[in-house]
């Protein structure tokens, strides 16, 4: 039987400076003065269109993504969160994140996004290299990346996470071992440490960089994990290191297969509908246009199948490095966990898994070989 997860809330703000060469995100570059008193509005009406899959809850977790939401002033995120709250009741210990671009934040910015609601920074460095910056499309350098970091441990927030990336054109293993050094000096409670990948349909797939070969990939990556360890950081997800009691609850509430809105330029949602017995994904207008000419900003409504819950469930699941609660998957899939059992076994023979009476758990192999875990249940 389904049960309500807790309610996340995920908007998009979908600006930048300018397109970075490795982004596939739904960003736009800036062009002119940003729309942001038409945007705040639309970004209400849209969440007033989902307001009847909130059924009750609290919101457990607020995520504002982009782009760089920071483009936008203090005084415009702070009307959206009244705006929210009026809408859908906080918890009482409710996480509210933001992404931010060193190059995009005036250092008194930090206590003016801290008082209109924000609990929770989220710092795109992704490298401690003004030349690896150069060739990433950063609009930052090393000094500002040190100096937002160093501004957001004063400025009130209840955390503050650093992106890192590893594996960049020309990177050396000393070069990716130094980010990881620089960025523990600065003292963040959270870091995300994951490797440069290619996407389509951006800059580096029409032109690919040079990237290190793959044994030095694995040498950055097996040693920067350690190194993370040794500096107190525990990995909680594929990419996520924290400190005792700072894991990224609107990330784990992903991972956990729980709910989320989402609203804002091509957001995506995932809402359980308990009288319906069923799961829906939503996905928002995409171009900035059309989402602020709308009256309707839904795109696309699509209902997750009951044969293919279980593998969404895991295909999230499995980023964590915790147990996995065979309760929680009944919960969260209204399937018997027996469901599962055959690809478990499978699983457990071949070494990638290990099972309890009431969880279970992936080996150190099967954090190395997911993809080959998932093939189980297909």
């Amino acid at each position: 039987m389904l049960t309500l997860p807790p309610l996340s809330l995920y908007i998009h703000i979908p600006w930048c400076v300018q397109k970075c060469p490795y982004c596939d995100f739904n960003s736009h570059g800036q062009h002119g003065e940003l729309p942001q008193t038409e945007y705040v509005d639309a970004l209400i009406k849209d969440l007033k269109q989902d307001l009847h899959y909130v059924q009750g809850r609290a919101l457990h977790t607020i995520f504002i993504g982009g782009g760089t939401p920071s483009l936008f002033d203090a005084a415009h995120i702070a009307r959206l969160l009244t705006e929210v709250d009026t809408l859908i009741p906080f918890s009482d210990n409710i996480e509210i994140t933001m992404e931010a671009n060193p190059g995009t934040l005036e250092h008194d910015d930090f206590e003016a996004y801290c008082k209109a609601g924000i609990t929770r920074l989220s710092i795109g460095v992704q490298s401690f290299s003004t030349d690896k910056l150069n060739l990433l499309g950063r609009i930052h350098n090393q000094d500002e990346a040190q100096v937002a970091a160093q501004k957001a441990k004063v400025s009130g927030y209840q955390s503050f996470n650093l992106d890192l990336m590893h594996g960049l054109p020309n990177q050396s293993f000393d070069e990716a071992l130094a980010d990881i050094e620089t960025a523990a000096e600065l003292a963040p409670p959270h870091l995300s440490w994951y490797q440069l990948t290619i996407e389509p349909n951006t800059l580096y797939h029409s032109k690919p960089p040079q990237l290190p070969d793959d044994e030095n990939l694995w040498q950055i990556y097996e040693q920067g994990q350690k190194r993370l360890a040794e500096l107190g950081y525990q990995q909680y997800e594929i990419s996520a290191y924290a400190k005792e009691g700072y894991q990224c609850r609107h990330n784990l509430n992903y991972w956990q297969f729980g709910d989320y809105l989402g609203i804002g330029c091509g957001a995506h949602g995932k809402v359980t509908l308990l009288n319906e017995n069923k799961i829906i994904r939503t996905v928002k207008i995409k171009h900035p246009k059309g989402y602020l000419a709308a009256d309707i900003y839904t795109y696309e409504t699509t209902e997750v199948a009951e044969e293919d819950r279980a593998l969404e469930y895991l295909m999230n699941r499995l980023r964590l490095m915790s147990p996995i609660p065979k309760l929680e998957f009944e919960q969260r899939t209204s399937l018997p966990r027996d469901t599962i059992s055959d690809g478990i076994k499978q699983a457990c023979a071949k070494g990638l898994m290990t099972e309890s009476d009431e969880h279970w758990q992936l080996t150190s192999k099967g954090h190395l070989f997911v993809n080959e875990l998932l093939s189980q249940f297909l």
